[in-house]
């Protein structure tokens, strides 16, 4: 007793092809979402204290500590006040603004010294670790 079997001699590529339509399709849709961008960012040149002193330069120093206190010029402002410290003494600093930031410093107490420089009109931040 012998069975006559017709064998399987092609693939079925049809399954195949609908994957790949459906996975160009969501590429398609989802390529014009990567085009958004967030924040402008570039890489900082390294440069020594030294020349920013000899440079004559009027840069706000603002130090934010361990326990996320702020201190501009050496004088300690409240989180509350902040802003509006930084907009009286933006126009006397025209350079821009140091943040001096203690390595065990919260990053939420950084960027809210950030946000408030940037609605207080300083244009230039720079950031180091103390």
């Amino acid at each position: 007793m012998s069975r006559n079997r017709d064998t399987f001699n092609e693939i079925n590529i049809t399954p195949l092809t609908d994957i790949f339509l459906v996975l160009l399709i969501i590429m398609m849709v989802i390529a014009p979402l990567l085009d958004q961008q967030g924040l402008n960012l570039t890489v900082p040149e390294m440069v020594d204290q030294e020349q920013i002193k000899q440079n004559d330069t009027k840069i706000l120093s603002v130090m934010v500590t361990a326990d996320d206190k702020y201190y501009v010029e050496g004088d300690e402002i409240t989180a509350d006040n902040l802003e509006s410290t930084l907009k009286q003494m933006a126009k006397d600093y025209p350079d821009g603004m140091m943040i001096e930031s203690d390595g065990d410093a919260t990053h939420g107490a950084v960027v809210k010294l950030m946000d408030s420089a940037r609605n207080s009109g300083i244009t230039s931040i720079s950031v180091t670790e103390i």
